[in-house]
């Protein structure tokens, strides 16, 4: 799932509005995926699992949304990208992990920094997401933020930070798993999470 959901993340334009739910995610586009509901394996005739029904299945996980941010050391101007593929590892040592498509062009950037900051997007910061999941331009034009005691980002009104660093990095398909180890983190912001759910974004009630 976290491989795909990184890949979703990256691409251009996210026009999708978001509905409150009780309980559950809601947004406002069409949940409809155009394939059958029906039980399938979506497995083709060769045995390989189709893309299309691989993604609308995996879509069906809910997530997070995270912010990972860094200075670039070349230019000295921020940089980060939008992911999904967020999950904590370890409690000793404190590690976190994420993916990143091979093709991203903001991963070098941040991957040349001494240490990245991950940042919990809140309900409300969709238009936050969107700013970093696209190419090009100045992703944080109009984006408030503070700097992180790592030296990074920290986006106005985020629900928290984590300032890490690489530890591992482990190819795996058309992406990379970072493995990145936490040195300092904290709370930012109250209110609800901004989640990914079938390829629109909700916000949950408890």
């Amino acid at each position: 799932m976290t491989t795909h959901a990184a890949r979703l993340l990256e691409t251009a334009g996210h026009p999708r509005a978001t509905l409150a739910g009780c309980g559950t995610t809601a947004n406002g586009v069409a949940m409809q995926s155009g394939l059958s509901q029906s039980p399938s394996s979506g497995a083709e005739s060769n045995g390989a699992v189709d893309g299309r029904w691989f993604r609308s299945v995996l879509g069906h996980f809910a997530t997070g949304v995270v912010a990972i941010t860094s200075i670039d050391p070349d230019t000295g101007e921020p940089c980060g990208l939008a992911a999904n593929s967020f999950t904590s590892v370890s409690l000793d040592p404190p590690l976190v992990a994420f993916c990143v498509a091979h093709s991203s062009t903001s991963w070098p950037r941040l991957r040349a920094a001494s240490t990245q900051t991950i940042n919990v997007l809140a309900e409300h910061q969709q238009p936050v997401c969107a700013a970093l999941a696209g190419r090009g331009g100045d992703k944080f034009a109009g984006l408030d933020w503070t700097v992180s005691p790592g030296g990074n980002p920290v986006i106005e009104e985020s629900l928290a930070w984590i300032d890490c660093s690489i530890e591992a990095e482990h190819p795996a398909g058309d992406h990379v798993i970072v493995v990145a180890r936490v040195h300092r983190l904290g709370v930012h912001g109250d209110g609800g999470p901004l989640l990914f759910f079938r390829g629109g974004y909700g916000r949950f009630h408890a």
